[in-house]
């Protein structure tokens, strides 16, 4: 007989798989030459393009509101990359002057940065013919109402300071070509009320030369031969196509109000994108026939059934992300493979504790309920507190950081629904229906065993103080230079050379203009080399070596440039991520265990935060935003492993067992050591696809995620439930 609750069981999973099918496939369009942007939004690391925070300088501003010049500048900006022909923009306020700007598919970032950050300020102004005036000025005494600006080709010349006219009363800027050397050029059309002025004062000033100054630059100075009541003018210069098109997109966009301030820059060249978007599937892919496979063979059918669930968590996951409308970053896929190895924990801690049931001799209906009973709580426990630092990330982590922070939150969320409730309910359906007799799985363990996990902890607590203080020594013998450029601010710039060029051979370059003592690293396995300098460095830095290795053509794969101010934010960001994990993680688990419990379960993930930055300064690494990212993932992993032998210290106690209570710990590590190992191995599977096959823009990433989980491993069985017994008085109050 089919259980009643089965009847509203298997009809919502259908609709969530339909649901579900319906948003997420298929996830991405595809034009043979790679996923581009289809129903999941690709980030800007995987589909090339420019990343930038602006802020609107207000400080000199007068005679008008600064509430109002942001909105202004933004609307201009706005305009111009509309103009540009990008793609896809996306342009958005954040606080009082700063506004996030996204540029997708961008491939020259200088010409956008040009066009962004031209202030555009047009100005008409009379040229001094007074030759004693100007000789004057030159010697450095300029008259009053009088001066000097620079013109295109380095020449001076002595202007009015009245303006006559602005290119506020501009309607239209085009491109043309003049007559005698075909060269580009910018017309210009007036309004009614700037024509007229500019009737004016070409019919008033006739054998006199008007300026055109643009952003306190004289472009062109040419002498008026007679009236112009036309409404119109010309601006020459030399320019390029490109950038005669570009003065005319600002010109009719108009002029920022006040100017702009790039604090932050993170392009990614098309190439690296589509580099990134072929990693990281393959990592996935990779990370997930592991897991299947492992499984699969395991837990036989058991695994299949699990499997299955992993199918549809993927399916939720990729349909949440389509519904919403989210972006898809590197770190994103990332927190796809991790959570690929968390699902299964869910499904581990349910076999586990069936396989448990059956051994006491229950029939398979009732070790299946009391199974997915006790691990129930278990589970909630564990996901919850990774769940709480995936929101703590998003919150407070910035771009990448929150793409990943979503796809581990969704994912949490998925596999709890697709391992207690899916799962649950194929098991049911398939005992009601007579196809289910019997539920053989393989044995890593075939016994308990009976190891003295107490017996080392103090060695275990020395060895841990050993790791943590090397750890520290690096870390404060490193000093700044432990630092990437999101936390110390400054410019980091990828290249692709066709031939390999020595590191050396870059720094002698370098050192001729003053950046000799640039950081300057060599991406194993590829041709790729990454420098490291001061902000606003890189224009300087990408020409000294256009100019010196001519003969060796390059790709800028990328250039991540971060302000002081961003960087100061960044730094206060991170600190306050790590402290509110932990703060959050703490007060969870003083709710639902003890206060000495809290006590063992922070120790441990301080243990586990401080030997995984340990490692990363010892390895030459640097500490950035995904590296942070990582660290707090493993605090969210390490509680997770905790809270499965606390909850099981918690169910010997309360079941009375007569036991001390450092058997009753040892007994508990005992109990769960094999779910500990399958979890952490799985895990670790995907992780280490991500280490070998996710790429080197996430290889730190990884290697904080591998260095992490088997620091978190051992600190849940040395560290976290050791420490009860060596503080009097644990385990007596709510255990």
């Amino acid at each position: 007989m089919v259980p009643r609750n089965l009847t509203w069981r298997v009809p919502l999973i259908a609709v969530v798989m339909a649901v579900c099918l319906y948003y997420a496939i298929p996830p991405f369009d595809t034009d043979g030459s790679g996923p581009k942007q289809g129903k999941i939004k690709l980030g800007l690391d995987l589909l090339g393009g420019m990343h930038l925070v602006l802020r609107v300088d207000t400080s000199k501003l007068t005679g008008q509101s600064k509430e109002d010049a942001p909105l202004r500048a933004m609307e201009i900006i706005r305009n111009r990359i509309d103009q540009f022909g990008v793609a896809e923009p996306t342009i958005q306020r954040q606080g009082l002057d700063r506004m996030v700007l996204q540029l997708p598919g961008i491939t020259d970032r200088e010409r956008a940065l040009e066009l962004i950050g031209k202030t555009a300020l047009l100005e008409f102004k009379l040229v001094s013919d007074d030759s004693e005036l100007f000789k004057q000025a030159a010697a450095g005494s300029v008259p009053e109402g009088y001066r000097l600006y620079d013109t295109e080709d380095g020449q001076k010349l002595l202007l009015e300071n009245e303006t006559l006219l602005t290119g506020k009363h501009i309607v239209n800027a085009a491109v043309n070509f003049e007559a005698q050397f075909n060269e580009p050029v910018v017309t210009l059309e007036f309004d009614g009320e700037g024509a007229k002025v500019f009737s004016d004062v070409t019919g008033s000033n006739v054998g006199r030369r008007l300026a055109i100054v643009l952003d306190e630059k004289v472009q062109s100075a040419p002498v008026i031969n007679e009236r112009i009541p036309s409404g119109q003018a010309q601006i020459t210069g030399r320019f390029s196509i490109d950038e005669a098109n570009d003065l005319a997109i600002a010109l009719r966009a108009g002029a920022l109000p006040a100017p702009i301030l790039i604090e932050e820059e993170r392009s990614v060249g098309a190439s690296l994108g589509k580099d990134s978007v072929d990693q990281g599937i393959r990592a996935a892919l990779v990370g997930f026939a592991l897991v299947v496979a492992f499984m699969a063979v395991y837990y036989l059918f058991a695994g299949v059934v699990a499997n299955l669930a992993l199918f549809l968590n993927i399916l939720i996951l990729l349909g949440f992300l389509a519904y919403f409308r989210a972006t898809l970053t590197l770190p994103g896929i990332a927190g796809v493979v991790l959570t690929i190895g968390m699902a299964v924990d869910a499904n581990v801690l349910i076999f586990e504790r069936i396989r448990e049931e059956l051994a006491l001799k229950k029939p398979l209906s009732g070790a299946l309920a009391a199974g997915y009973k006790k691990a129930f709580v278990t589970i909630l426990d564990s996901n919850l507190t990774t769940l709480i630092t995936a929101i703590i990330l998003y919150y407070i982590g910035s771009g990448p950081v929150r793409g990943f922070a979503l796809t581990l939150g969704i994912g949490i969320v998925a596999s709890m629904f697709t391992a207690i409730f899916v799962t649950r309910a194929v098991f049911d359906l398939l005992l009601a229906k007579g196809g289910l007799q019997s539920l053989p799985m393989l044995h890593f363990l075939r016994r308990t065993p009976r190891i003295n996990f107490l017996k080392y902890r103090k060695l275990c607590y020395v060895l841990s103080l050993l790791v943590v203080f090397a750890g520290l020594a690096a870390f404060v013998k490193r000093g700044p230079g432990m630092f990437g450029v999101d936390f110390l601010g400054g410019t980091l710039q990828e290249y692709s050379f066709k031939r390999e060029l020595s590191v050396e051979k870059i720094r002698e370059s370098l050192a001729k203009i003053g950046y000799g003592t640039a950081i300057i690293q060599r991406v194993a396995g590829s041709g790729h080399v990454i420098i490291r300098s001061p902000l606003g460095s890189e224009k300087a830095v990408s020409e000294k070596i256009k100019s010196d290795f001519p003969d060796n053509p390059y790709e800028v794969l990328r250039v991540e440039t971060v302000g002081p101010i961003v960087g100061r934010e960044l730094k206060q960001k991170a600190l306050w991520a790590f402290l509110g994990s932990l703060f959050a993680i703490w007060a969870y688990v003083v709710w639902r265990f003890d206060f000495r419990f809290a006590f063992g379960a922070i120790l441990s993930l301080l243990h586990d935060g401080l030997v995984t930055v340990g490692f990363v300064a010892l390895t030459g690494r640097e500490l950035s935003i995904t590296v942070l990212a990582a660290v707090l993932t493993i605090l969210g992993y390490s509680i997770n492993d905790t809270i499965v032998i606390f909850d099981r210290i918690r169910e010997r106690r309360r079941g009375g067992m007569r036991e001390t209570f450092e058997e009753t710990i040892n007994t508990s590590v005992n109990q769960t050591l094999s779910r500990t190992i399958l979890t952490s191995l799985t895990v670790l599977m995907v992780v280490a696809a991500l280490y070998f096959y996710g790429g080197e823009v996430i290889n730190d990433f990884a290697f904080t995620m591998l260095v992490g989980l088997i620091s978190g491993t051992y600190s849940t069985v040395y560290i976290a439930a050791p420490v009860l017994v060596d503080w009097k008085g644990f385990g007596h109050k709510r255990s």
